[in-house]
């Protein structure tokens, strides 16, 4: 017994190797080479110095990352609900039967996901273009003033709607899968019992759903503070809109990249890490007490 125990552990140990390799390469190193690289300075005198948590002091009250960080966390607010709410709606229109091309509407709102976010960035601001654009033929069809949609006002919508466009089929089969795995017989007794079809929604498919909603919503929420691709994109068409700071990922890029202050931009990145990690566990709770309460 003692052999097999032994040898047991051994197996399992090798299948999980190749994934610990992979984990301490790609994710583990890169973090423990960031947190190094956010306690120096490079200093004009001295060089490089070790400088504790001076920089994380300074991102603390950086107005900068305290801007992307707020118009960000406004992004999560809208976008995120809206989208949950159409793939939501989507789910269960499918799950219902009583769609006619079902497939061809599941493959039609799926389709947007495996575009890359760079080409539909470019998509979309080649739309929205009120001088080169979609929206500027309309207005010049109808004879109108648009609203431009890659102004400063707009810039925050319009970039909602092409990461809805592209996330919504995706949270969609999330929650189709979900769907699809609750038993019949569920079904079957609440046929029996007499509910109609608003009654199993509710009472059967939306308590499905929870995990599903709990899974996508944390995606979601990590994906938001890690908007990047598309401000970046529509950046070259927006310059006066989009600044370097719009988002705190940008704002990180730009500081190494730009500003060659790559321990101040390891500081700003651990700091998202932690505000990210903060706020999904708090979405995780939050999700998890209201399942208690019910």
């Amino acid at each position: 017994m003692k052999r097999g125990a032994i040898r047991r552990e051994t197996t399992a140990y090798a299948f999980l190797l190749p994934f610990l390799a992979v984990f301490a390469l790609g994710v583990a190193a890169p973090l423990l080479y960031s947190l190094k690289l956010s306690l120096y300075q490079e200093r004009m005198v001295g060089g490089r110095v070790f400088a504790g948590l001076d920089n994380y002091l300074t991102a603390v009250q950086d107005r900068l990352f305290h801007a992307g960080l707020a118009r960000v966390a406004l992004f999560l607010a809208v976008q995120v609900p809206l989208m949950l709410a159409l793939a939501l709606a989507a789910a269960l229109a499918l799950d219902s039967g009583r769609l006619r091309g079902a497939g061809l509407f599941r493959i039609g709102l799926f389709v947007p996901y495996a575009v890359p976010g760079v080409v539909s960035a470019l998509i979309w601001g080649y739309l929205y273009g009120d001088r080169f654009g979609l929206a500027g033929e309309v207005s010049d069809l109808l004879h109108t003033r648009l609203p431009d949609l890659l102004s400063g006002g707009w810039m925050l919508a319009s970039i909602g709607n092409i990461v809805t466009w592209s996330y919504t089929g995706y949270n969609m089969l999330i929650f189709h899968a979900a769907l699809r795995a609750v038993p019949a017989e569920l079904y079957e007794a609440a046929e029996v019992d007499g509910a109609g079809a608003l009654r199993k929604a509710v009472s059967i498919k939306l308590p499905a759903l929870r995990p599903a909603l709990l899974l996508a919503t944390t995606f979601s929420v990590i994906g938001s503070f890690q908007l990047f691709n598309e401000p970046s994109v529509l950046q070259a068409l927006a310059p006066a809109a989009i600044t370097t700071n719009y988002t705190p990922n940008m704002y990180a890029y730009s500081l190494a990249f730009d500003g060659r202050q790559f321990d101040y931009s390891a500081a700003v990145a651990v700091l998202l890490g932690l505000v990210v990690v903060v706020v999904a566990y708090a979405v995780q709770r939050a999700t998890a007490r209201t399942e208690r309460a019910l």
